[in-house]
């Protein structure tokens, strides 16, 4: 591969890949130094250029997205987030890690077009989350589960509906909302504030209404989240946990144990709902598909959060189709029956596979919607 050295030239073949990439309905642009560069089309790997990238190419892209404030953590940390808009108006989240010693990116694309809950095949019930006044929400999945996706649209919903002061705190920022409605204030980690924790205690001094937590990554996060919630603010924020009542479970977790029946408490009285994601590829042409599992927090479920009784909330969702609640059970069912995905796909996903096939063969619930 040909590429001049200086910054311009470079960065002109970079932006050359990503919209190949975009071209193809891409999500991610793998680049290691020395060898094809890669796109990730529909959940799968493909070769993008089968021509190497070059060393000298990196060093650019190196300099250049690790420059200022970002060189010290590049030096001391071996890898850094960046947010990046290409000329042609499209954001991508770019990574910068060592391997073995040698330099790679990966650059995930990022929807600029906020888009409503049925086209992104989510549940229509989600759209209530934008109008709680307090608490805390919680959407949940493993990296590329669509998590961002989500909370963007619920922002987007509440800025288009709501006179509202939104803060988010994101690392880095990856949708950025233009005010409508609400006045919109956007805080990225090192550029803007030091940390998560600190970025939330300080917000409860800038008059938000929302505030929106990139990932509740550790103890503090979670601790200024929850008194955050419990002042009156509607808190959103992520955790890479594979299922709602394992996010429940996982808040309470990280806390010590003599704190934990206080959290469950506190936890109890201002988590709102648990949203888990997960992308699989769609039986149809092209495309992906997203399997929700949805919790509500009723005063049932309160308790059970309260008193330990986890175990006891799964069931709860299973029989709360009524409150906008489902599994992801009952996703998959509702999945294969719309043709998303094939019957042995959805049953191999299945974290119970003959109540999934119960699922089939019984008449569609018109109360279970998102795909």
């Amino acid at each position: 591969m040909s590429i001049g050295n200086n910054t311009a030239e470079v960065l002109a073949a970079f932006e050359n890949l990503l919209v190949q990439l975009h071209q193809q309905q891409g999500s991610d642009l793998h680049l290691a130094e020395g060898r094809p560069v890669l796109g990730r089309v529909h959940g799968e790997l493909h070769t993008l250029d089968s021509h190497c990238w070059p060393s000298a190419a990196m060093d650019v892209l190196v300099a250049h997205f690790t420059a200022d404030r970002r060189a010290q953590e590049w030096q001391r940390q071996g890898s850094v987030d960046v947010g990046y808009s290409c000329a042609n108006g499209e954001r991508y989240r770019i990574n910068l890690l060592r391997a073995l010693g040698r330099r790679q990116l990966v650059a995930r694309h990022l929807d600029n077009r906020f888009r409503g809950m049925s086209e992104l095949g989510l549940p229509d019930d989600l759209r209530h989350l934008a109008d709680l006044q307090d608490g805390l929400v919680l959407v949940t999945g493993a990296t590329g589960s669509g998590k961002s996706t989500t909370l963007a649209a619920l922002i987007h919903e509440i800025n288009r509906l709501y006179p509202k002061h939104i803060l988010t705190i994101e690392d880095p920022v990856e949708f950025i909302h233009s005010p409508i409605c609400s006045a919109i204030t956007h805080r990225e980690l090192h550029a803007d504030v030091p940390d998560f924790a600190t970025a939330v205690r300080a917000s409860l001094r800038e008059d938000p209404d929302v505030i929106l937590i990139g990932e509740l990554r550790d103890l503090e996060t979670m601790r200024a989240a929850l008194t955050a919630a419990e002042t009156g603010h509607l808190v959103f924020g992520t955790l890479h946990t594979a299922d709602t009542v394992g996010s429940v479970e996982r808040m309470v977790g990280g806390f010590a144990g003599d704190e934990q029946e206080a959290i469950r408490y506190r936890l109890s009285l201002c988590l709102r709902a648990v949203v888990s994601q997960r992308l699989e590829k769609s039986a149809q042409a092209g495309g992906r598909v997203p399997l929700v599992e949805v919790l509500n927090v009723t005063s049932a479920i309160s308790n059970l959060i309260a008193t330990g009784r986890s175990k006891q909330i799964y069931s709860a969702i299973e029989s709360g189709a009524d409150l906008g609640m489902q599994t992801f059970d009952q996703s998959i069912a509702l999945a294969v029956r719309g043709g998303h995905l094939t019957r042995e796909r959805g049953l191999q996903l299945a974290r119970d596979a003959r109540a999934v096939e119960r699922m089939l063969a019984a008449r569609p619930q018109g109360a279970l919607r998102g795909h």
